[in-house]
């Protein structure tokens, strides 16, 4: 199992008890992504947002100056949102990052948790999911072949144009990213994609349903258990023992969760709830090297299988030697315990 970060670069900038200046966020940012690469990371992802307090709004810029001062993990976004991108200029920012890491480059694409990037570009949200299909669409064309004629709703045609740069991997890596829609699930199954699902709440279990519905999409198509891949991207952090992880954690994951629950109408986080969320089936992977370890293998064998794990770590807006120590904790201990395991 591949086991590696993904972070939104959530700034302490908005927190006068954390300041920090957005130039110092990137730049430690940077610095974890080395260290990463350093203690065996496989994979670390930046995700898409456009709203205050994250710094990811240009993923692509962000993986490609990490490509320049790491060498061995693969490097993507997560997710980003394609729905209100040009799939023209997604690829041509994919496909130099790619040349610039000599092959390490993967894409997660998807429709994005918060709908910020809809107003923003102009687009209306009662297209969400036609917008993401057509997209999506032109998008893998692209990858497959450098001449494209093509004709759509939401861009301009396209009349027999060559797109550049080629990347350096073919076929390159694209991921789509889901959360709970079945319909999603199914997609990404029958377009023989791999899958990663982000799970933040509940228990891991209750979408093996919807794993099945991407297995059985998939099959029905004529791919291959190998090409059906499944990843996890989860809420977690890791300390050297399970108290002090809490202790770290669970007042900003509190502050950020009831934050982002304001604006979605969920109930407040409360201990209890957080504390359900630690259970042997939460998807909460929080603890300390050895029981994070357990739960990972643990949710794996509840969907079946899975071929990466990536922390979410930024949610608690934890200090960034911190996080060097979780990221050092995850690549030297939970990678191996989990790859004994399995």
């Amino acid at each position: 199992m591949e086991i590696g970060i993904d972070s939104f670069v959530a700034t302490f900038s908005s927190r006068p008890q954390h300041p920090i200046s957005d130039q110092d966020a990137i730049a430690q940012l940077l610095e974890r992504m080395k260290f990463a690469d350093e203690v065996g990371m496989d994979v670390f992802g930046i995700g898409e947002h456009h709203r205050k307090g994250f710094l990811d709004s240009a993923p692509f810029e962000i993986l490609s100056a990490a490509a320049a001062i790491t060498k061995n993990m693969r490097l993507t976004t997560a997710v980003t949102v394609l729905s209100a991108a040009d799939p023209v200029r997604v690829f041509q920012s994919f496909a130099t990052l790619d040349l610039i890491s000599k092959g390490r480059a993967e894409m997660v694409v998807g429709r994005g948790s918060f709908i910020d990037a809809y107003p923003l570009f102009g687009f209306d949200l009662e297209d969400y999911d036609d917008l993401f299909v057509e997209k999506l669409g032109l998008l893998l064309q692209i990858m497959q072949k450098e001449e494209i004629t093509w004709k759509g709703k939401f861009r301009p045609a396209l009349n027999n144009q060559s797109i550049y740069p080629r990347p350096a991997q073919n076929p390159a890596p694209v991921w789509l990213g889901v959360g709970g829609t079945p319909e999603s699930f199914v997609r990404a199954g029958s377009l023989g994609l791999p899958l990663m699902v982000a799970i933040i709440g509940g228990e891991t279990h209750h979408f093996k349903p919807l794993v099945d519905l991407y297995r059985e999409a998939g099959k029905r198509a004529g791919y291959t258990t190998d090409q059906l891949k499944v990843g996890l991207h989860s809420l977690g952090y890791v300390s050297d023992t399970r108290e002090q992880a809490i202790e770290e954690f669970y007042p900003g994951y509190a502050e950020a969760m009831n934050k982002i629950g304001r604006e979605r109408g969920w109930s407040p986080m409360t201990r209890g709830r957080f504390e359900a969320q630690m259970g042997p089936r939460g998807a909460l992977l929080v603890g300390d090297p050895e029981e994070v370890a357990e739960k990972i293998v643990r949710h794996s064998n509840a969907l079946g299988g899975i071929s990466r794990l990536s922390f979410q770590m930024d949610t608690a807006e934890l200090n960034h030697q911190k996080l060097l120590h979780a990221i050092e904790l995850i690549g030297t201990k939970v990678k191996s315990l989990v790859n004994r395991a399995e």
